[in-house]
């Protein structure tokens, strides 16, 4: 297998097509990037800037570059010796606009007739195919038959591309709109009924994405053609695999595409793992895509110390009296009773005898400890589940019990869906819900992590890379990608927070009394958010907050806005800016964490790119970032500036001043990428390097095999103490540090080896 140095992701879409990417190939080869990776390329849904809504599997989307993008980015990626890596998405299609996927009209015309009625999950003891599109006004006169099709129209005004609908043979003859709607393969319902009747699987709690059945052989065939191309032809080098827990074979979904695509291609699943979760062994995979890495980097940074004084902060200024995994429960349960209860309701008619059977298994999937088991393996945590669903419903424990067999049935389609339902109660009752409502430290709510284990120490960091060197070195690591809920710069700046505890307290004490908000934990989460994040552009904190809000679904909802809540919460963010009672004091402790935050910064960047792993690079992190969740972390970036940039300092043999450019960030990324990519075998092991003195407990060293990494951790109690004192690292002979460009011998002072960065990175 051919596993690449670095990747670099690129978001591909309309506004930055393929051809942009073959452009920037020299730049990001100058970087010194081992592959671009990048964003899905099939068709997707028009105007998708993401490209997970994908609607045709045969050929590159033409709205991305079509062939002749793909063809250009090929070769120039080739000529700069720089590897190919493509994000797939096999779980779902995209259907919000029923005409732009042949394979949906066909089944929406036809029916169970269809060719390609096997493709999608559809329950169809319904009778039809439930499409939630209707407002709550509906009339029957909002529909009519134009051009053989059904068209529905909730405003005169608006147009009819999304409400387009087939008509099958023989039915749209004769009759009312509304009485050739009822005689079609497919109901139009009212849009609320998605949460409890949708009756095809969806991708989580999105209607306009229809899961897709590539278990079956001819599914899978059809869904892959062109990434059969692309591995068989065009020799590409590395696969994501998005979501595979949404699928009801994973491990045979990956072994079909093992044999797809080769023995020699690189193949990373999307696969979050909870705390002491392990992939399982028998997947045909390198690795996941680097949650659990992002975790382990991100822990470092945090001072556990200050853990009491955070708790106690957080609820006297908040009222919240939940534990973190009561907050846990309380979003999957919330998830399971709304948007997913369609999911869950499939799940009972499975099991029609046992009357109880939506409450047991709604039970079973808020106690289940992780995203999801893959029967037989795992069989211990669906123990575990039982057992906890037992206890906490013993009225419940009888139907519990006699579900408790079928459940551990691989062969059961109760089973199989039980365990696609669970991964997506998990993903929208945590990441999307608890992580809104529990804000103790925010720092701490990213996906992949655990907001109840806060910080870590440099002995649990050493054991879990030795872990990752003996069983997925090829396994990536990452820092930020698209889905994560707040860039990395912002989170190495939240880590300063907790090693200012009491100042913190402080300050956001007087920010919730100068700017109340009835939902103080909302408040909270959203001073913390400043804090990490800064001032930015006024536009983009609105729409995150409300994001935000929506998703802790505690004062305000996507369905139900509330917007009397959410006009104060505006108010108070416009207050941030512009009332010098609440700007000033924010804006000064802003500008007093910023140097500590990069700090933060640089060490964290420093050792997920040498830690054992593929280091991948989100567009745009090559500078400070402030960017939060999506959307707002899929803006364009300005390649032109970055490409400049990086010919300045190539010009200088100086490491740049650690400054608000952003160019000691981009140093120190492009000489450790070109170490990697130039030199291999410097990182092929891993050991710990011991540090000792005063300070000792403030830096992280490891030798990956000639290569040693040492970055600061704790700025601010490092320099509280007194600095680095008498704290020194022995090289054991003559190395250099190819950030600063000193060579240095033997045993060696960290006031030394540090006294420009933070960071150091040497080579013996």
């Amino acid at each position: 297998m051919s596993v690449p140095t670095s990747t670099y992701r690129l978001q591909v879409r309309a506004g930055f097509d393929l051809h942009a990417v073959a452009d920037l190939s020299d730049y990001l080869a100058t970087l010194g990037v081992g592959a671009l990776y990048l964003s899905p390329l099939l068709p997707s849904a028009k105007g998708s800037d993401h490209g997970y809504d994908v609607i045709a599997f045969d050929r590159v989307d033409p709205a991305r570059g079509g062939l002749d993008g793909w063809t250009r980015t090929l070769a120039a990626a080739r000529a700069r010796g720089l590897g190919l890596v493509v994000d797939i998405v096999p779980n779902h299609t995209g259907v919000a606009v029923p005409a732009d996927n042949v394979a949906w009209w066909d089944v929406l015309k036809l029916g169970r007739d269809s060719a390609y009625a096997s493709w999608f999950d559809i329950d169809w003891s319904y009778g039809r195919i439930l499409l939630p599109v209707l407002g709550d006004d509906f009339a029957p006169s909002q529909l009519t038959v134009d051009g053989g099709e059904l068209h529905y129209c909730a405003d005169p005004q608006a147009p009819l591309a999304e409400h387009r609908f087939p008509i099958a043979p023989g039915t749209g003859d004769a009759g009312t709109a509304a009485e050739v709607h009822g005689r079609q393969h497919y109901e139009l319902v009212n849009y609320r009924r998605a949460d409890s009747e949708q009756n095809y699987r969806r991708f989580f709690a999105v209607t306009a994405l229809a899961g897709l059945r590539v278990e079956d052989p001819a599914v899978f065939a059809a869904t892959h053609e062109q990434i059969g191309r692309w591995a068989r032809q065009d020799g590409v080098d590395g696969i994501r695999v998005d979501h595979p827990d949404g699928l009801v074979d994973p491990r045979g979904y990956l072994e079909q595409l093992r044999e797809l695509t080769g023995p020699g291609t690189w193949i990373t699943v999307e696969k979050i793992l909870e705390p002491g979760e392990r992939l399982p062994a028998d997947w045909p995979v390198a690795g996941t895509t680097g949650y659990d890495a992002l975790a382990e980097v991100s822990g470092l940074f945090v001072d556990p110390v200050a853990e009491p004084a955070f708790e106690l902060a957080y609820r006297e200024l908040t009222g919240d009296t939940l534990s973190y995994p009561e907050h846990v429960a309380a979003g999957k349960r919330s998830a399971a009773t709304t948007i997913l209860r369609a999911e869950v309701n499939r799940l009972a008619r499975l099991v029609p005898e046992l009357p109880e059977a939506a409450a047991a298994l709604t039970e079973l999937l808020v106690a289940f400890p992780v995203y999801r088991s893959y029967v037989p393996e795992g069989a211990e945590q669906l123990a575990a589940a039982i057992e906890t669903a037992r206890r906490a419903r013993p009225d419940l424990a009888e139907t519990i019990g006699r579900l408790a067999g079928r459940l551990a049935d691989p062969a059961d389609e109760l089973c199989a869906r039980f365990q696609q339902t669970s991964g997506a109660v998990m993903a929208k009752g945590v990441e999307d819900t608890a992580y809104y409502r529990y804000t103790r430290f925010i720092a701490l709510n990213e996906v992949g992590g655990d907001p109840a284990s806060f910080g870590s120490d440099v002995h649990r960091f050493h054991e879990a890379q030795l872990r990752r060197q003996q069983s997925a070195p090829g396994s990536m690591t990452t820092l930020a990608t698209h889905d994560t809920k707040r860039g990395e710069d912002v989170r190495a700046r939240l880590a300063v927070l907790s090693e200012l505890p009491a100042e913190w307290a402080a300050l956001v004490r007087l920010l919730m009394r100068e700017a109340p908000l009835t939902d103080r934990p909302f408040g909270y989460l959203l001073w913390q958010t400043f804090a990490g994040a800064g001032l930015i552009e006024r536009e983009r904190m609105h729409a995150y907050a409300e994001k935000a809000m929506r998703e802790a679904a505690t004062s305000t909802t996507w369905l139900d806005p509330d917007a009397g809540f959410e006009a104060s919460v505006h108010a108070v963010i416009e207050r941030a800016y512009d009332d010098p009672a609440v700007h000033d004091p924010l804006a000064g402790f802003i500008a007093r964490i910023r140097p500590y935050g990069w700090s933060n910064s640089l060490a964290q960047k420093l050792v997920q790119l040498t830690m054992p792993g593929v280091p991948d690079v989100y567009q745009g992190t090559a500078y400070w970032e402030d960017s939060l969740v999506d959307p707002d972390n899929r803006r364009p970036v300005d390649f032109d500036a970055a490409r400049a940039a990086l010919d300045r300092l190539d010009a200088d043999v100086h490491a740049p001043p650690i400054d608000a450019s952003g160019d000691a960030k981009l140093w120190v990324l492009s000489r450790t990428l070109r170490l990697r990519r130039d030199w291999p075998d410097l990182f092929t092991g891993y050991r710990p390097v011991a540090v000792s003195g005063t300070a000792a407990g403030h830096a992280v060293a490891f030798d990956r095999g000639g290569a040693i990494t040492v970055a600061t951790r704790l700025p601010v109690g490092l320099e509280r103490d007194g600095g680095w004192q008498d704290t020194v690292i022995d090289l054991t002979g003559q190395a250099t540090d190819v950030i600063s460009g000193v060579r240095h011998r033997g045993e060696v002072a960290l006031a030394e080896l540090l006294a420009d960065y933070p960071v150091a990175l040497l080579v013996r």
